[in-house]
């Protein structure tokens, strides 16, 4: 049976019957609950919609209150003149019905059309990450992808990166590099002078032309492992017959001669394309045998067991009967686990294996300790005999063949030791320094030993001798853990530990229930700190993670080891929940889907583990070193341009509606609008509304190569400093500044002016004003024009205009007369000089304003934006003046460990013979730069209110 998400290997064809789907299929039961991702500009924006109601229902009181007072002062005996309306019988219910008459005129001041402005501008710049063509990944033709729209603006406020290790920062491509058998290493070339000598490309390799099934895209450069081969080396030949048979890799021949290995690890399948260019070819297999061809002889083994690999083992075993009838258990696995099931006797070859694998661990190879064991006829019936009551009992199944596997695999001999060597993917180091930068932190979270990602974390520049100090959190209780912690925390920030004592409390203990957001602390120097996964397993617990928290967040580099798929997402909640900061989650396979789904923002890469980890992500790209112009470009500039749209989108509906308002006090409160019907319907939709979405989708601050250029520049997302709610407070105050002048200004000419008297005059004057103003506002606040941009601007003003006049057409009232009654007003209006000048003395007055506010602190005060601006004109300055003036004339001992990564199962399954169809060879077998101090000022005043609160 196949479940979903499964691929079919070895097949040509086959004919097949859906048995469960859709919600029935087991990955869909044993899916998790979705929890839907919100960036924190829309929960600042569900608030303000709030306090914009509030407003809304202030305003709408006060006019409410102001007709009660003018009808019962005033209007109570203008009844024959202005009566009331049909069942008003008393000022306060009048004032009563103007309350509800004012929230239909004053609606416009919520912005309904936000939130489909927001997608749309979204969508947009989704579209910029999947035509990215410096994202597109030309070897597997792998673009960059925007799975969702609603998470943009994020990705520039990123201040904590999640990110496993193997595949997501390496290549998850194995090759197999050197080896440690019967006490001698293997794979390093030395010169003629017995000098060790750097493998280059020059470096010939060894010839392999010998063996007619090799791999002819293998390489080795040591001839001394294929000597001891040839001259049939018996520990050489039994290390290399354990990788050609112990492993749960399928066999593919097509063609004669032409093997291609299915290996559900890159790990296996560098082992045995190993010993199949040693001499050892893994040529078949089928549920009961295992065809070897050894030295050019075909050799059939029969597969009595495989016992399989789980999270626990972390090794794997199978037992194989010669066909001389001899017996062997071969083991590999993780050396911490198989060193301690060795006979006493490999004591000396356990050293000097150690010692080799002290050295592999310098050049950050991943390593796996390979034993076998020779086994007793009668012994082994009576425990097969076991295994099978085990292997079908209904309880405790597990437990039981645990303890099976304990015993068999005791007393194991030491054959040596093999180091696989998985590249970093291009640019990682280069990416990692950059993100440094711009002081985003980054956490490696892996299930390797803490040997390999430390020798990962030096080799991608995470950590370096240049650190302060690098802590090692190693405790296996509690106590231990929390010493651990409180050492490192001290050593990086020792006043904290006063401010600890002046609270009172030894360790902070969060309550149950509560929430408390740390302060951000800066530490006294560069420190990076490494945690084990049992140390990790306790720090998890509910009275050490405050303590975790504050130590791990004054490192600039955290890497946990063996860590388990849920510990990765206990990680990232727990930096959501104690840190007020935007976190991402970056894996490539299915153990990184939980940190995925944990994290602000998932990030899939589409390697060689399969496509689990795109499926639950957010983004997806091939290689890792394409997060920087996710962050630095399209996640900064999205975060920008929608705190742009937001300022201006707010400013505009208040200056808009906030003129209804002052009017309310000269008509008598009596919910009379200022403009004519037809432009309040039309402001939102067409004066105003192509232009701020042409800033929302194409507005830049500076070039993607200056983003890149200068990392710092992505600082101020991380702050929040474009918009916020005292952001939101600034735009409010100029709308209604600007209300206030478009109001008054022309209120007071057409007071004095006899031939401007009436009512729709006054209202062409404010509208066009309207209009002129933030057309022009938006120019200003326009840093990137294209042709786009002066389209819809300076279109949306003709498109004004053209309305307008055609409104006040002879034609238009000859077909709807009740509807278009003012022939000729506009016309008459804008023909007046004085007109002319309200709406230039409006425009300039509310205008000049922010032009000298945005001068005097681009000259006092300039931002890091408005310097690399000023940078790239002096050098296009200097450019042309050149074309001008041509035409006229800390070191230690780094461990590494092998990851197993392997699934728990697949040993059972090739048992079966459930996932093969037998080959003919088988059958046959089987039958025989710039300042920054504005923002450094920023975040220590904001570490220091949060200490000092």
């Amino acid at each position: 049976m196949l479940l979903r998400g499964c691929t079919i290997r070895n097949t040509d064809w086959c004919f097949g019957l859906v048995v469960f789907a859709g919600p029935d299929t087991k990955l869909m039961q044993n899916s998790g609950r979705t929890s839907f991702k919100r960036t924190s500009i829309d929960r600042l924006m569900n608030i303000l919609v709030l306090v914009i109601f509030a407003f809304l229902a202030t305003m709408c009181l006060i006019l409410a209150v102001g007709n009660s007072i003018w009808e019962y002062k005033k209007g109570y005996y203008f009844q024959v003149y202005l009566p009331w309306a049909e069942g008003v019988h008393s000022a306060p219910f009048s004032g009563f019905l103007m309350f509800w008459s004012y929230v239909i005129i004053l609606n416009t001041v919520v912005p309904i059309s936000l939130y489909v402005s927001v997608e749309i501008i979204r969508l947009g710049n989704s579209f910029y990450i999947d035509w990215d063509r410096k994202m597109y990944y030309p070897l597997n033709d792998t673009p960059a992808q925007a799975r969702t729209t609603t998470l943009n603006e994020e990705l520039g406020q990123i201040k904590y990166i999640f990110s496993d290790k193997t595949g997501t920062l390496t290549q998850n491509i194995m090759i197999f590099n050197k080896c440690s058998i019967d006490g001698k290493s293997y794979g390093d070339v030395y010169d003629l002078e017995g000098h060790r000598v750097e493998v280059t490309e020059s470096t010939p390799k060894v010839d392999f032309s010998y063996n007619p099934l090799r791999d002819s895209k293998f390489s080795f450069y040591d001839v001394n492992l294929v000597e001891s081969v040839r001259r049939d080396d018996p520990p050489t030949h039994k290390f290399f017959r354990l990788l050609a048979l112990c492993h749960t890799v399928m066999p593919e021949e097509k063609k004669e001669g032409t093997l291609v290995y299915q290996a559900q690890s890159p790990d296996e399948g560098a082992l045995v394309t190993a010993a199949r260019n040693f001499g050892f070819v893994f040529r078949a297999r089928t549920p009961e045998t295992i065809t070897v061809v050894e030295m050019g002889e075909t050799v059939v083994y029969k597969l009595l067991a495989i016992l399989d690999f789980d999270n626990v083992r972390k090794r794997m075993s199978v037992i194989v009967q010669s066909p001389k009838g001899e017996l062997t258990l071969y083991c590999k696995g993780a050396d911490t686990i198989v060193y301690n099931l060795l006979h006493p006797s490999c004591g000396p070859l356990k050293e000097k294996t150690t010692e080799h694998l002290e050295e592999f661990a310098g050049e950050g190879l991943r390593t796996l300790v390979v034993a076998y064991k020779d086994l007793d006829e009668a012994y082994f019936e009576g425990w097969r005999r076991r295994h099978h009551e085990a292997s079908t009992a209904l309880v405790e199944r597990e437990e039981k063949l645990a303890q099976l596997y304990e015993e068999i695999e005791a007393d194991l001999m030491l054959l040596g030791a093999t180091a696989i060597e998985d590249k970093l993917q291009d640019g990682v180091p280069q990416t990692i320094e950059t993100l440094g930068k711009a002081q985003i932190k980054i956490w490696v979270l892996t299930g390797d030993k803490q040997e390999t990602a430390v020798n990962i974390g030096y080799s991608c520049n995470m950590l370096s001798d240049a650190m302060d100090d690098i802590f090692f959190i190693q405790g296996h209780s509690s106590e231990e853990v929390r010493e651990e912690l409180r050492k490192a925390r001290k050593k990086m920030k020792p006043d904290t530990f006063v401010e600890d004592e002046g609270s009172g409390s030894d360790t902070q203990i969060q309550q149950p229930g509560k929430s408390q957001i740390l302060p951000e602390e800066q530490p006294n120097g560069e420190y990076g700190l490494v945690i084990s996964g049992h140390s990790l397993a306790y720090a998890l617990e509910g009275n050490l993670q405050l303590e975790l928290v504050r130590t791990a967040c004054l490192c600039k580099v955290v890497i946990c080891c063996r860590v388990t798929p849920l510990q990765k997402a206990q990680v990232v909640e727990l930096v959501k929940k104690y840190k007020k900061a935007v976190t991402l989650a970056i894996g490539d396979g299915a153990n990184d889907v939980s940190m995925i789904r944990a994290a602000h923002i998932g990030i899939g890469i589409s390697g060689q583990e399969g496509m689990q980890a795109v499926l639950s992500s957010d983004f997806a790209f091939a290689q890792f070193r394409y997060l920087q112009r996710l962050l630095l470009v399209h996640g900064r500039w999205s975060y920008i341009r929608m705190c742009k749209f937001l300022a201006y989108f707010f400013y505009k509906n208040f200056a808009f509606t906030m003129v209804h308002f002052w009017f309310g006090f000269f008509c008598g409160f009596s919910a009379q609008t200022v403009y004519d019907q037809y432009f309040i319907t039309l402001y939102n939709i067409v004066y105003t509304s192509l232009p701020v979405l042409a800033m929302g989708v194409f507005d830049q601050d500076v070039p993607e190569h200056r983003s890149l250029e200068y990392p710092k520049l992505y600082e101020p997302g991380q702050l929040n400093l474009l918009f916020n709610k005292r952001e939101f407070f600034i735009c409010i105050a100029q709308g209604i500044y600007t209300s206030v002048f478009m109001f008054f200004i022309p209120y007071g000419v057409f007071s004095d002016n006899s031939h401007l008297a009436d009512y729709q005059s006054f209202a062409v004057t404010v509208a066009t004003s309207l209009v002129i103003v933030v057309s022009v506002q938006i120019g200003l606040d326009t840093g990137f024009w294209t042709a786009i941009n002066h389209f819809f601007i300076w279109g949306s003003l003709a498109i004004y205009f053209a309305i307008l006049f055609a409104m006040h057409s002879d034609g238009l009232f000859q077909l709807f007369p009740n509807q278009f009654r003012f022939v000729g007003n506009a016309q008459n209006t804008l023909a007046q000089p004085a007109v002319w000048l309200t709406i230039a003395l409006t425009t300039v007055i509310c205008i000049i304003p922010v032009v000298a506010f945005r001068f005097l602190k681009l000259d006092l005060k300039p931002e890091l934006s408005d310097t690399v601006r000023y940078t790239q004109l002096v050098r296009k300055k200097q450019k042309t003046q050149h074309r001008c003036m041509g035409r006229v004339g800390r070191v230690g001992s780094r461990r590494s460990g092998y990851a197993f990564s392997h699934q728990e199962g697949f040993g059972e399954l090739i048992m079966s013979g459930k996932n093969m169809r037998l080959s003919s060879l088988a059958l046959s077998s089987f039958s025989g730069r710039p300042s920054t101090s504005w923002i450094e000022t920023l975040r220590k005043k904001k570490s220091t209110g949060g200490d000092s609160s």
